[in-house]
């Protein structure tokens, strides 16, 4: 949720970790921080889901994506007026924008809690990491 307060429209975040390590838990935590109502859940069958919050979601799980180079408007997600979260965002590499926030999701020893590695390519998102930091 304190990660939503720093986004603007047109930024991508890329998630990526095994199944079940939690992308889409905190996407509904980042989605919350958004502003956005709806139940968020998983977008696997269908890629793209979108939702309405103070700034729009673009919720993306491209997993199906994994041989295919079909690109289905990336661009218009990644540079439109939401923000884009991609999970399994390694499928679909050549249609990210090169300045994103990459977030890694991975389990703990404990298997109980999450650790999360964030990357910031490009300006904008290291100032928000340093923001977030404060």
């Amino acid at each position: 949720m304190k990660l939503a307060n720093f986004l603007r429209p047109g930024d991508t975040l890329t998630l990526e970790g095994e199944l079940g390590s939690g992308k889409t838990t905190f996407t509904k935590g980042l989605a919350k921080g958004l502003g956005v109502t709806r139940n968020v859940n998983s977008p696997t069958f269908t890629i793209v889901k979108q939702y309405k919050g103070r700034i729009p979601l673009y919720h993306m799980d491209v997993y199906r994506l994994e041989d295919s180079d079909e690109d289905i408007g990336f661009s218009e997600y990644f540079h439109g007026d939401g923000v884009s979260v991609v999970e399994w965002a390694k499928f679909i590499e050549d249609y990210l924008p090169e300045e994103r926030l990459e977030i890694n999701i991975e389990y703990t020893d404990d298997d109980q809690t999450r650790k999360l590695k964030l990357k910031a390519l490009g300006d904008h998102y290291s100032s928000i990491l340093h923001e977030m930091k404060d």
